[in-house]
């Protein structure tokens, strides 16, 4: 507004068409109120009308809802909701938490205020800033018009009976509105400023915390997510890529020692066949602790399966899905088995282990046992804890019970839904929903 840009802009015209759009927002909300009240007021006498003054006390929700979008005519940074998500479904559930909230009271305060004091406040700026300069300027086509040519009422307060006189009004009716521009923006900066003051979330507001908690909680899920994709596409390109270019380096070399003569060269080829070999072995090894191609071909109960099969320690396997969990749930418990073994087999001592688990309809649990020595700390460097956190990240829950004397118990539980299918997963095929708290799977 600083400079004469502003008048060729079109702020001007979107001040003036929010400054009436809340005059007829403010009339409206006046009669709703007038009309919930009174009905309310007189139908409690024979208890009808008590629900109707019990929702009177939400009556700022839709209004609140509405100059969300009105803010946008005056000012470019929006306005979000701030309203926590009810602990439980249901309509009363909501009802109390809305009731709860001070946003709610504060919303309930700008449309009292609306209805009372703005609009008519409002109404007055666009008349003296917008009209009255709208029919001084008009004066010239009021004096050929209804004039006759002799005579022209100026704001019905004065009469110009030539037609310099009424040029001259013209004029000054353009200077005024140039000026009402600012004013029309001036009181609708105000306006917005109040506005937002009074339904904007602010930071001390539950609601605008907890929905800040839920979005950080679903951008940590879609980081978890994309996490996941990415250490599948890394171990599809060593699959498909290095892994089989080391396969037919090593069967190259295998063919050219069995065609080279006995002597260095020969030894030369044998050493280096066997160097290829233990390469091809550390990266099957890489890739599988990347991420196991049985665990995307045949889930987590064959995953886990595995993992036992290549335990230093015996480990008696008891695993039922009816279905496939999640990929991220899938690859995060498959990592906690996996480092639970490893933990079992480097420090525990045991000379047996199990695990157990299944899914309760609701949601992934696992139980890891030793019958060590005990005395297991996650935080001395066990990698349990950059599992934990990342356990968490799905809503679940890492626990670790290991007194001096064993035995060891590490528990993992994770809310999740299975698929119908407990084969592998199809490309494309949709996954079941991990539910994050303020989202519904």
């Amino acid at each position: 507004m600083s400079g004469p840009g502003f008048l060729l802009s079109a702020w001007p015209w979107r001040a003036a068409a929010y400054l009436l759009t809340g005059v007829v927002t403010g009339v409206l909300v006046l009669v709703a109120l007038v009309i919930t009240v009174t009905a309310g007021g007189v139908l409690s006498v024979v208890l009808v009308g008590l629900p109707l003054l019990a929702v009177t006390a939400l009556a700022g929700l839709p209004v609140a809802a509405a100059e969300r979008r009105r803010l946008r005519l005056a000012d470019r940074e929006p306005a979000p909701g701030g309203h926590g998500v009810p602990p439980r479904p249901g309509p009363w559930s909501w009802y109390t938490t809305r009731l709860r909230e001070q946003l709610t009271w504060r919303e309930l305060g700008h449309a009292l205020l609306c209805a009372g004091l703005l609009w008519p406040a409002e109404a007055l700026v666009v008349t003296v800033a917008l009209l009255f300069p709208a029919s001084m300027i008009a004066t010239p086509l009021l004096m050929a018009t209804v004039g006759d040519g002799r005579e022209a009422k100026v704001l019905k307060q004065w009469t110009v009976t030539d037609w310099p006189a009424a040029w001259g009004v013209a004029l000054l009716g353009v200077l005024l509105l140039a000026v009402g521009a600012y004013v029309l923006g001036v009181a609708a900066g105000a306006r917005a400023g109040l506005t937002r003051l009074l339904i904007a979330p602010r930071e001390g507001d539950p609601g605008a915390l907890g929905a800040k908690v839920v979005e950080l909680t679903r951008s940590r899920v879609r980081l978890v997510d994309a996490f996941e994709a990415e250490r599948r596409r890394i171990e599809r390109d060593l699959h498909d890529g290095a892994q089989q270019r080391l396969v037919a380096l090593r069967m190259t070399l295998g063919l050219a020692r069995l065609d080279a003569p006995p002597g260095p060269l020969a030894d030369q080829l044998t050493r280096a066949h066997e160097e290829a070999g233990r390469a091809l072995a550390e990266l099957r090894e890489l890739i599988h602790g990347i991420h196991p191609q049985v665990l995307a071909d045949f889930g987590l109960a064959a995953a886990v399966a595995d993992a036992a099969d290549r335990s230093a320690v015996p480990v008696d396997v008891e695993l039922e899905l009816p279905g496939r969990p999640p990929e991220s749930v899938e690859a995060a418990a498959y990592f906690v088995v996996c480092e639970a073994l490893a933990n079992i087999g480097k420090h525990s001592g045991a000379g047996r282990a199990e695990v157990r688990g299944g899914h309760d309809g609701e949601r992934l649990f696992i139980a890891v046992r030793d019958d060590g020595r005990g005395g297991a700390d996650p935080d001395g460097g066990s990698g349990l804890t950059g599992l934990a956190d990342r356990v968490s990240v799905l809503d679940g829950r890492l626990s670790l019970s290991s007194p001096p004397g064993g035995p060891t118990l590490l528990r993992v539980e994770i809310p999740c839904e299975l698929t119908q299918l407990s084969g592998p997963r199809e490309p494309g095929e949709p996954e079941a929903a991990t539910p994050v708290p303020g989202r519904s799977a």
